[in-house]
């Protein structure tokens, strides 16, 4: 195992919203799919990368407790965390830089209420 995480999916209630915004704050385009009578837009991965999605579909509820998934924001943590709230998000903490090996992260609330975070190598 390479990987303790493959995939991973973060619930939404309104998807065209939070499509718009997850679009915005990455700077790139989500494909959308429905399966299995729930609909979702993956999330930009590499072939062999980890890979995710946003998902709406009965029983899935956005929240700002439990699990934080942190997205990969580059080099740029700033230009990522400057996008949050022009897409409709809430930035909760600022950039936080950790260590040298580490880096840095940062956390917001997304368009659907749910409690997400950036990290950033640098």
């Amino acid at each position: 195992m390479s990987n303790a995480l493959n995939w991973f999916e973060i619930p939404v209630t309104d998807l065209a919203r939070a499509k718009g915004f997850y679009s915005r704050i990455l700077q790139a385009d989500l494909h959308e799919e429905s399966l299995s009578g729930r609909n979702l837009a993956i999330l930009p991965y590499q072939n062999g990368g980890v890979g995710g999605a946003i998902i709406q579909g009965e029983g899935l509820v956005p929240s700002a407790q439990g699990a934080i998934i942190y997205l990969d924001a580059g080099d740029d943590l700033a230009g990522a965390l400057s996008r949050v709230e022009a897409a409709g998000g809430k930035v909760v903490m600022g950039a936080t830089h950790l260590s040298d090996q580490i880096g840095s992260i940062a956390m917001f609330l997304d368009s659907e209420g749910n409690r997400v975070a950036f990290h950033s190598r640098r």
